[in-house]
């Protein structure tokens, strides 16, 4: 009998894209094989031997990766690094042409180097701006950023997506083959 290969989809987020991101990936990969989407929160306890591969996403906030997802990887890397695995930023600085892979993404490129797990294939995505979902520090905190960056500062806006979903239906395509 031939079975399906398990694919645990793991990530973290702040605005609910990086899950939007990992739905889009668990749809392309449907029908190939058996993803469980899952959110990482402190308290949620995975078992990898449940899975043949897994593919990690986290979004940054204030230019760090979500320490949740960075214990999960402390914790298990030696396990991911015996299975087909991935790992994908999510982040605002990834709209600019030079800063979108995990060689020239600063962010991905300096939490790749900090942890053991070496995943086999990796990817940076930008993300998405909710400035009327931001409580005033952030709206605020995050305009200013994005001015820095020259960036939209318009908080009017409902929502600015940067993500480029041609790229993503690539990568999910790349981390099954």
């Amino acid at each position: 009998m031939n079975s399906v290969m398990k694919i645990l989809l793991l990530y973290t987020t702040h605005e609910k894209q990086t899950l939007k991101i990992m739905q889009r990936i668990k749809t392309r990969l449907n029908g190939r094989c058996d993803c469980d989407v899952i959110e990482l929160l402190p308290d949620t306890k995975i078992d990898l031997t449940q899975y043949q591969a897994a593919l990690l996403g986290s979004s940054i906030r204030y230019g760090f990766y979500s320490k949740v997802m960075k214990a999960f990887i402390d914790n298990n890397y030696q396990q991911l690094n015996k299975m087909k695995s991935g790992f994908f930023g999510v982040n605002l600085v990834a709209r600019k042409p030079n800063k979108n892979t995990p060689e020239t993404n600063l962010y991905t490129k300096k939490f790749l180097a900090k942890i053991a797990w070496k995943p086999t294939i990796t990817a940076v995505f930008a993300g998405a701006l909710y400035y009327p979902q931001y409580n005033w520090f952030d709206r605020n905190m995050i305009r200013l950023i994005m001015w820095l960056g020259k960036g939209d500062t318009d908080v009017t806006k409902p929502m600015i997506e940067y993500t480029d979903w041609t790229k993503v239906d690539k990568f999910a395509d790349q981390f099954y083959t």
